[in-house]
């Protein structure tokens, strides 16, 4: 997929958000973002996104392209997230490590389940094979919405996460065959509607 598919509006259970890739001139509603989030919610991504650095970061490899993002935002404010990570220069260039995040208020009305799809079609067409999502034994809710399209736990990491109150949480990794995917859309005949 490429930028030329984007804004695009969806439809939530109560109102509509817009997608849209997200660029470096996002970095302070990104802050914004970040903050309203609870730091458990944070606790499944590899590093702490409260640190500016660790946001510019992940703004440059989005420019770069090394960890695509698509953004949900109502107005100008980011209500939600979706980036797939990957590492070409590893063993796994095939695999995308998917990080969904979902504003507090906008959850419970399918935007997380959209940028999941999203995500999907983004990874066909970074013909990756694999994604993977991480989330603590306590998500509940995510690890559902996420059992729900067709992820299964792989991996269970005992006391992996440590939060800043220093306890410590098991981390769950899960995984979803998008290659299947792809073939189910083509059996259906929807695949044409995701091609540049």
């Amino acid at each position: 997929m490429n930028a030329n598919t984007y804004p695009k509006s969806v439809e939530l259970k109560e109102g509509s958000a817009q997608l849209r890739l997200i660029s470096e001139s996002d970095a302070e509603a990104l802050a914004l973002f970040v903050r309203s989030l609870n730091t458990h919610d944070l606790l499944f991504l590899p590093r702490d996104l409260t640190v500016a650095k660790v946001r510019e970061a992940w703004l440059r490899s989005a420019e770069s392209g090394d960890m695509q993002t698509v953004i949900a935002l109502q107005g100008d404010a980011i209500v939600g997230c979706a980036a797939i990570a990957v590492d070409s220069h590893s063993w796994s260039p095939h695999v995308g490590e998917l990080r969904v995040l979902v504003a507090p208020a906008l959850r419970e009305q399918g935007l997380g389940r959209l940028l999941i799809q999203e995500s999907f079609i983004l990874g066909i067409s970074m013909d990756l094979s694999k994604l993977t999502a991480r989330m603590t034994l306590d998500q509940d809710a995510a690890m559902e919405v996420f059992q729900d399209m067709g992820f299964k736990p792989e991996a269970m990491l005992k006391e992996h996460v440590e939060d800043r109150e220093g306890e410590r949480h098991d981390l769950v990794i899960l995984s979803h065959d998008v290659a299947q995917f792809e073939a189910q859309l083509q059996a259906y005949g929807v695949s044409e509607a995701f091609d540049d």
